[in-house]
């Protein structure tokens, strides 16, 4: 329907020494996606947000300035100031549980042990909000998992986020304009 607004929060961490890593996948797709468009993020309390309009939806993009384990913070006040809904929320966050390049969009579930995903589960008391999952692989020795998210994306994974944020940003659309069975359908199946 025309008029509807949604919430489309991205995860990362804020500065400079995170921008190229794994756990800031969330971010790199809002960015990719504002520098696609004829937007801007402006700084705004608990985060940068920018605003697209599309067949008469408004879509807030958000990324959260709190970091990534206090991200529940930043959605709910903004859930709380916007004229949007739990469902009508989706989370994007990296995921060491799938191989990189994989991508899982769920219309709720547990926060897989994802820190910002349960973060903001806590929160809003509640795990029923869409969530898209981007694999980042577990290519790490037994407690190394916080040095590997943090550390920087290799060559060949830099090489392929422009296709996979593409790819979210598409399920996102997806999600809004056909629903989310349509779009899990389409953006869950594995790339070759």
């Amino acid at each position: 329907m025309a008029g509807e607004s949604y919430l489309v929060a991205g995860l990362g961490n804020i500065g400079n020494e995170y921008a190229r890593t794994r756990h800031n996948m969330g971010f790199m797709v809002l960015d990719a996606w504002v520098n696609a468009s004829d937007t801007f993020f402006e700084t705004r309390r608990y985060g940068d947000v920018a605003v697209l309009s599309i067949k008469g939806r408004s879509i807030y993009l958000l990324k959260p300035s709190t970091y990534m384990n206090l991200s529940g913070n930043a959605v709910r006040y903004y859930l709380s100031k916007l004229p949007v809904t739990i469902d009508r929320t989706i989370i994007i966050c990296d995921d060491i549980n799938l191989p990189f390049g994989t991508l899982r969009m769920r219309k709720s579930g547990s926060d897989g042990g994802h820190n910002g995903l349960k973060n903001i589960a806590e929160t809003l008391e509640t795990t029923d909000f869409a969530r898209i999952r981007m694999g980042v692989g577990h290519d790490f020795a037994q407690g190394d998992q916080i040095d590997y998210v943090l550390g920087e994306l290799s060559s060949s994974e830099t090489e392929q986020m422009p296709e996979l944020c593409n790819r979210v940003i598409q399920g996102i659309k997806d999600w809004i304009f056909l629903g989310a069975e349509r779009a899990m359908n389409v953006l869950n199946v594995k790339k070759g």
